[in-house]
């Protein structure tokens, strides 16, 4: 008898992080590192984004070198299970380096790192979450090809341990890549959830005030909402 192949659900919502790398936040033209998806993709085809992904199940057991700030890691344990906090500050670590070659650690040796983190390792750090801000969350809306539960990370650029204009480690999953002054961001072709955030981050130069809630959007079946998380008790 043939097997009946398996059918992967492609519209099943995953857990996803992005960086915003902003870059000479304290100067007159403050700038965000982008780059383009290609025509093909699946999902947001040659739109310009911020670097992100997936959460991959090894993420889970990366050691970090520093954690995130206790202030971080109540917002980001809101509506969502503690268990996935560290998966999700990894992702985004491990996705910018993956899309951009770009560093955020710590100098540590790192002998046994997880096969997706084995050319992160050879820079000779371990990845840093401490410098992370979680600053904006939102689920694809039903409907699109692919569905993510997107966190969105902010850091100083400033804070990255590698060359800030070196992309040679980058891989080809974005093309493009730049540094794009906030004030010219939006004439690129932007995803609308991208040109959303890129408002908050603005919003809150040139001081960066600390967040006192996180904006997030809750797309599912039956509604869409717009919502704050407060840093309440994470779920169970």
């Amino acid at each position: 008898m043939t097997a009946t192949p398996v059918q992967v659900d492609k519209t099943a919502i995953r857990n996803a992080s992005s960086v915003i790398v902003l870059r000479d936040k304290d100067s007159a033209s403050p700038s965000v590192l982008m780059g383009q998806r290609g025509a093909k993709a699946a999902f947001m085809p040659s739109k310009f984004v911020f670097p992100g992904g997936a959460v991959d199940p090894d993420d889970a057991s990366v050691p970090l070198a520093a954690p995130i700030s206790p202030h971080v890691a109540d917002f980001l344990t809101d509506h969502a299970p503690e268990h996935l906090r560290d998966a999700l500050v990894c992702a985004a670590i491990r996705e910018l380096w993956e899309e951009t070659g770009l560093a955020l650690g710590q100098s540590a040796v790192w002998n046994d790192p997880p096969a997706d983190w084995a050319a992160f390792a050879t820079t000779g750090h371990r990845p840093d979450a401490s410098a992370l801000e979680f600053v904006f969350r939102a689920i694809t809306p039903v409907g699109r090809p692919r569905r993510f539960d997107a966190r969105f990370f902010l850091v100083d650029a400033a804070q990255i341990t590698s060359d800030l204009d070196d992309f040679t480690h980058a891989s080809d999953e974005l093309s493009n890549l730049q540094w794009v002054p906030l004030s010219h961001a939006r004439s690129f072709d932007l995803p609308f959830i991208t040109q959303v955030v890129l408002a908050e981050v603005a919003a809150r130069l040139p001081n960066l005030a600390p967040i006192t809630s996180v904006p997030f959007f809750q797309n599912n079946d039956e509604e869409s909402l717009f919502l704050h998380l407060n840093g309440a008790s994470p779920l169970g």
